[in-house]
């Protein structure tokens, strides 16, 4: 072993070390979110752009370091500027700052006489030379992206994976973005001294794209980054010290080696998975054709979340059910494919209602036609599986005229003017068969069921809600009473009906149902009440008209009601907490609103007449439907209602429900 610890008996190569792995460890927090984000090529492109700083500062007997982070903190503001134009793409914007900068530094090194710029040094370091000072600067840049990364590490991550929601999320994306772009700056500019701008780079990519390979969670990622990044600086000091070769130089080809060895042992366990699965389907072919066969061998154990017949997703896969009044024609509309997809006819169709994944249409004999969108989305609380599948159709519901349809896992409910609930098996349902589990009969009253908590909540026709059984038997009373109960909606906080004096919040905790009264803020009269929210799904902030000119807000974790005069209304959503309440009104312009306030923060017009639109929300995007032509309209409600797309169905867009959400 005393080939190994030679080299560190000497103090330079001591310091060497320390500087290494401090570079390992600041550029492994920072080339996560560069390597996850796709942001490679901005690393390389500011590690190259800070040519020009440090010929400068070099050439006016200034530390190179100020010259390096003024450089790379114009090309960061260059590159935030031009990436925000719409005519270039960020990627031109770079290579153009990128050769722009580097050609400015060869340019002011050629001119100078005496070259007092050492290139060599500045492309590939002297981790060899480090001094104390180098040590402390990286040590302060640990502390600053450590800190940073800390307290950014949830604006990050939604920045990294969906910015879009970041923004929803109120996370402020713009300047999550900002900030990642200074710690890659900072890194860069610490780091130059040990290994050089060229292979800087290398120790910010290699060993993140080398610990992908091994881990999936962000914070895993970034120690095992660290743990190779370590590694790469042991195994060139060693092998830089033994075989004479460039230490800086040679650290970042080991970094490299490792990612190509890590993406070949990768592909090697794959295999080894392939080729069991077909040693075992060998041996089963082997043991059929034997005369006296072996007992069969355990099933494979099914994955989680594996749904037979669907593909898995990583983002949600929402499509639209958009039905023609005039035709009947049914269709689908992708909207990530932006493909359009038929799914039947229901004669005379009249209304929609969806559950997430199908949609429900009563058609002009009143019958209830169930569509399998072929999205849907299933939620575990702490974390959420999307799903795509075949578009299809599955077939008429029992009962009439449907006027809304929940589900959970195991049941969907579908409800009907009658006073009546149908349960349905839902796992069933997701084979394409109708199949029965019970009724729940009450009357005839506007009332809906919900699954919920492992029971059914629907209202009493008379008092209030009641809990049920999977079969539609009554198990208890929720308490205090909910009179002229009509509108529902399922929050994370809970099911809200609408009642004449107020709002009741129906809670489950270990079986227990509870229900807490949220009442109006003052006397309503009846034709003001809220008695059809519509919210986001998941979403605690509702929305419900209130009479012909206002609409309701209610947040749901304040217990708080919001009155919003709008003029005439035709159509309203809420988006969620801190998001605008958006309101179509009757002459076609779309508006947003400040829940709280009640402030008009934007308009968009979208139509003549918007009699008969409806809007449907979820996590990044609104759409609406022009009930006269077949055009449905996607608004980014976070851009001032800006009009991201425009779907366009054969027909007309008359009815419209979102699903995979």
């Amino acid at each position: 072993m005393d080939w190994l610890l030679i080299p560190f008996e000497v103090s330079f190569v001591q310091r060497a070390l320390v500087a290494g792995v401090l570079v390992s460890v600041v550029c492994a927090l920072v080339g996560t979110w560069v390597v996850l984000r796709g942001m490679a090529f901005i690393g390389d492109a500011m590690a190259h752009g800070m040519l020009p700083g440090v010929a400068i500062a070099s050439l006016a007997g200034v530390n190179p370091l100020f010259g390096a982070a003024l450089s790379a903190g114009a090309m960061a503001l260059g590159v935030t500027a031009l990436g925000r134009s719409r005519r270039l793409s960020q990627d031109t914007a770079i290579g153009l700052l990128f050769v722009g900068m580097l050609a400015a530094g060869v340019i002011i090194v050629s001119h100078s006489q005496s070259f007092a710029v050492d290139l060599t040094a500045f492309l590939f370091g002297d981790v060899l030379a480090v001094g104390p000072g180098d040590l402390a600067l990286l040590a302060g840049a640990l502390v600053v992206v450590a800190v940073v990364s800390l307290l950014g590490y949830r604006s990050f991550t939604a920045l990294t994976f969906d910015a879009r929601k970041a923004r929803t999320l109120g996370l402020r994306p713009g300047l999550a973005n900002a900030v990642l772009l200074a710690l890659v700056t900072l890194t860069i500019v610490a780091s130059f001294r040990v290994v050089g701008t060229l292979l800087v780079f290398g120790l910010l990519i290699a060993p993140a794209a080398a610990a992908t390979f091994w881990a999936r969670r962000i914070t895993t990622i970034m120690l095992v980054a660290a743990l190779l990044g370590v590694l790469a600086t042991v195994t060139g000091l060693v092998v830089s010290w033994h075989w004479g070769t460039a230490a800086g130089a040679t650290i970042a080809a080991t970094a490299v080696l490792l990612f190509f060895a890590s993406a070949l042992l990768s592909a090697a366990r794959r295999r080894k998975r392939w080729g069991a699965g077909a040693l075992a389907a060998v041996s089963l072919f082997a043991t059929a054709c034997a005369p006296e066969p072996e007992p069969a061998a355990p099933a494979a154990e099914v994955p989680h979340g594996y749904v037979e017949g669907a593909e898995e997703t990583a983002e949600a896969q929402s499509r639209l059910v958009v039905a023609d009044a005039g035709t009947g024609a049914v269709r689908v509309v992708d909207l990530i494919t932006e493909q359009v997809h038929p799914a039947g006819q229901v004669d005379g169709v009249r209304a929609i209602t969806g559950d997430g994944r199908f949609a429900y249409l009563t058609g002009r004999d009143d019958s209830v036609r169930v569509v399998d969108s072929g999205s849907w989305m299933v939620d575990h609380g702490d974390h959420v599986h999307y799903y795509r599948a075949a578009v299809r159709e599955v077939g008429v519901a029992p009962g009439k005229q449907a006027l809304g349809a929940y589900s959970d896992p195991a049941v969907t409910a579908v409800s009907y003017p009658d006073g009546t609930a149908i349960l349905l098996d839902r796992a069933r349902l997701d084979k394409g068969e109708i199949t029965e589990l019970g009724k729940i009969a009450h009357g005839p009253h506007p009332g809906i069921a919900v699954p919920y908590g492992e029971k059914v909540l629907a209202s009493d026709g008379s008092r209030g809600v009641r809990v049920h059984d999977r079969q539609g038997n009554a198990v208890s009373d929720i308490e205090p009473a909910c009179p002229e109960l009509q509108g529902q909606a399922v929050t994370r906080r809970g099911v809200v009906f609408g009642c004449a004096d107020g709002a009741l919040l129906v809670t489950e905790k270990d079986g227990v149902f509870a229900g807490e009264k949220i009442p109006y803020p003052q006397e309503v009269p009846p034709q003001e009440r809220a008695t059809k929210f519509t919210h986001r799904p998941g979403s605690t902030t509702l929305a419900a008209p209130a009479g012909e000119n206002a609409v309701w807000s209610l947040d749901v974790s304040r217990r708080a009601w919001s009155r919003v005069a709008t003029g005439p209304v035709a159509a309203v959503n809420a988006v969620g907490e801190g998001a605008p309440l958006l309101v179509l009104t009757r002459d076609g312009v779309l508006r947003a609103y400040d829940e709280t306030t009640g402030q008009e923060r934007a308009q968009a017009p979208l139509m003549p007449d918007a009699t008969g639109a409806a809007i449907q929300v979820d996590t990044t995007r609104a759409y609406v439907n022009n009930p006269a032509s077949g055009e449905v309209y996607e608004i980014d409600y976070n851009d001032n209602l800006r009009r991201a797309r425009t779907f366009t169905v054969e027909g007309k867009a008359s009815y419209f429900v979102e699903t995979g959400r």
